[in-house]
């Protein structure tokens, strides 16, 4: 006897306690706009739901080729006519396969193109928004959206809508052909489908709820390892002689998790024995009444082979009723992903390009804070109120407690933000009024953070200049005093990084974010902490090319260190968002105020630390030099 699909049926109908509390709001809209996606493709789509009718139709003739052999060849001993039907049932089952083959291919072609559109619409949606929201969005969440999000609703569109004509196609094709062959038996037959579909659900509710808890302690499992096994977490473990209780907790939570895969399988198990029961009692009940019928000649036109194809298609009609009866999950679910992903699209940016927007010449022109306030939130201001002209061509220090708002004040001018009220100004023309493009690349920043992608020196250096010369790199790199670090290494500028220039130290990081803003030859130079993590001995070595860059150049420079200070031809001082000093090194120190606390508390100790580092520079370097006169 001829054995049921298991296909389509499993606990897959259910949705979680979240998935319910966050069912989308299906309306017009949002159907016209998950289409939309399938537009481009509408030619491709018309052609799988043909060929999803057509294997539908193409499926029936195998079950009704089985009546006529055991009818006509096996019965009436037609060797001839045996052989002859194998072959057309053997062709039919080709030419479904073949049918088969191509609609899945035209399927997932159609879904990887929806991807990949998707995808390029999401990476340049992201592009564009503004620095704020990678500030307070979760890494993962944008990576999840990205990929995984976008990868799943692929599947609404050619999966589940393909599902949905697949076995609508069956279900109504295979009920045509079992009303006519015999509508008593047809009846008998699907009087059975009710009690298939109540067992699954049960099972499939309990299954759902071990999987779910099984999923939970295997996240649990998983952090336990990535946390303990990792190059930190080992070490704590070591140093804390914690190896047995590490192994403790592992070997518990790893107890749970085996025993909830044991009762899963056992559910399954026994879900399994209770459908193949159930799935076998309708060709049971079609094979008793179709003999009675027969026996009993109350129905003279039914015959063996009938029968043999009414089981057949029978079964071929039970796995596509009770995908159709969880579409609605699928379906949901995939709705809950296109939210997701539309919820993103539909954040507009709050910093964009004017249309026709300004490209005035901005070499050597002032920067003016006109009455300038800022906040991330309207409750906790970080500006208040901060006006100054940074006349063109000069360099104004900014300095002040951590937190006070200096990054804030210079983050305004390339518009990474926006301010609150007042304006920001390069040369009369407020920064919102520029083309976008052109006020950030006549804008160098060298920030603290330097950060480097996983590729060579040469890739990173040239992020700035797509197509800068290697004469135009060198003389980059040897302005910052990282050229001959880079010709010491095997591969020289060839050489990999590594993930945010893992493989270097913070110097040389710095030193190269150094270079790449040489290269970019930017009009307005913005320095926050740009030496931090260069000791005395580099940041000496490169302050001539840094003195030499912002020649020229109207420039602002976030420091710590009194010897960049010192040049700035005014200082402002920073705390609690407003400009609380603003002079030269001697007038700030004369006031008594903010400026000298910092000095005494800040700029002084680095000074004292500067020189004992130098003194030490001069004292190894004679010593050397005794060394070599040996």
């Amino acid at each position: 006897m001829p054995q049921p699909s298991m296909r389509g049926f499993g606990p897959r109908g259910f949705l979680t306690d979240e998935e319910k509390e966050d069912l989308p709001k299906v309306d017009k809209a949002l159907i016209i706009r998950i289409l939309s996606y399938l537009k481009p493709y509408w030619v491709q789509f018309v052609f799988v739901f043909l060929a999803l009718s057509a294997s539908a139709v193409v499926g029936l003739l195998p079950s009704i080729i089985t009546g006529r052999i055991v009818d006509e060849a096996l019965i009436g001993r037609d060797m001839a006519l045996l052989i002859r039907l194998l072959i057309i049932a053997f062709a039919t089952l080709a030419l479904s396969q073949i049918i088969g083959v191509l609609e899945s291919y035209i399927n997932a072609w159609i879904s990887q193109r929806i991807i990949y559109d998707m995808r390029n619409q999401m990476y340049h949606h992201l592009q564009y928004m503004p620095h704020s929201f990678f500030t307070t969005e979760k890494q993962g969440d944008i990576i999840t959206r990205m990929n995984t999000d976008i990868s799943g609703v692929s599947s609404v569109i050619t999966g589940v809508l393909a599902s949905i004509v697949s076995n609508v196609a069956i279900v109504i094709t295979t009920l045509v052909a079992l009303f006519t062959m015999s509508w008593q038996l047809a009846i008998v037959g699907i009087l059975i489908i009710p009690l298939l579909i109540l067992p699954t659900r049960r099972v499939g509710k309990n299954q759902w709820k071990i999987r779910t808890d099984s999923q939970e302690k295997n996240d649990e499992l998983n952090q336990l390892i990535n946390e303990s096994l990792s190059v930190s977490g080992s070490m704590l473990v070591k140093l804390f002689t914690r190896e047995e209780k590490e192994y403790e907790r592992f070997r518990e939570v790893n107890r749970e998790l085996t025993a909830l895969s044991l009762k899963e399988q056992r559910s399954f198990s026994w879900f399994r024995v209770i459908l193949g029961m159930f799935s076998q009692l309708g060709p049971l009940l079609i094979y008793f009444a179709g003999g009675y019928l027969i026996i009993s000649q109350l129905d003279t036109g039914l015959t063996v082979g009938t029968i043999t194809a009414m089981v057949a298609l029978i079964n071929r009609l039970y796995g596509p009723v009770h995908s159709l009866l969880n579409v609605h999950v699928e379906f949901t679910r995939s709705l809950a992903l296109f939210t997701r992903i539309f919820a993103y699209f539909d954040r507009k940016s709050s910093i964009v390009s004017p249309e026709n927007g300004a490209k005035p010449d901005v070499t050597c022109r002032e920067i003016i804070y006109d009455h300038v306030a800022f906040s991330y939130d309207p409750a906790v201001p970080i500006l208040k109120d901060v006006s100054f002209t940074v006349p063109g061509g000069q360099m104004y220090a900014i300095v002040g407690p951590s937190g006070s708002g200096k990054s804030t004040i210079v983050n305004l001018i390339p518009r990474l933000y926006d301010v609150t009220t007042g304006a920001v100004r390069i040369g009369g023309t407020d920064v919102r009024d520029f083309d976008l493009t052109w006020l950030r690349a006549n804008i160098g920043v060298v920030t603290q953070d330097t950060y480097l992608f996983n590729g060579s020196i040469r890739e990173n250096l040239r992020y700035a200049k797509d197509d800068a010369t290697e004469e135009e790199l060198i003389e980059a790199c040897q302005n910052a005093s990282i050229h001959d670090f880079i010709m010491s290494q095997p591969d020289g500028y060839d050489t990999i990084v590594g993930n945010r220039g893992l493989k270097l130290s913070g110097g040389e990081k710095q030193r190269l974010s150094i270079a790449r803003v040489i290269l970019k030859d930017p009009k307005i130079l913005i320095l926050d902490e740009a030496t931090s993590a260069l000791d005395s001995i580099s940041e000496n070595a490169i302050q001539d090319a840094l003195e030499l860059l912002m020649k020229g150049r109207t420039s602002i420079v976030i420091a710590h260190r009194l010897s960049t200070i010192l040049k700035a031809d005014r200082i402002l001082v920073v705390k609690d968002g407003v400009i609380a000093e603003q002079g030269d090194h001697d007038t700030l120190l004369k006031q008594g105020g903010i400026y000298q606390e910092l000095y005494e508390t800040q700029f002084r100790r680095v000074l004292d630390l500067e020189g004992s580092e130098i003194r030490g520079s001069d004292y190894w370097g004679s010593i050397e030099e005794e060394n070599n006169g040996f």
